[in-house]
């Protein structure tokens, strides 16, 4: 299954988050993402997801 990078950051340019998870599909990896995000209450900061490829699959800024 591909590897799916979930990364957060604080207004200074800090990681809050760099998860790495599986996923079958984009969109998948997609819920995963928003979901992680908002369990740890990290939806509003800026973040990306991007997959295997490199491709951005969500982001927000």
């Amino acid at each position: 299954m591909p590897v799916y990078t979930l990364t957060a950051f604080d207004k200074d340019g800090s990681k809050l988050v760099d998860e790495n998870f599986e996923a079958a599909t984009e969109a998948e990896a997609k819920q995963k993402g928003e979901a992680l995000l908002t369990e740890k209450g990290l939806t509003e900061r800026t973040h990306r997801l991007v997959s295997p490829a490199g491709k951005l699959i969500l982001f927000h800024r």
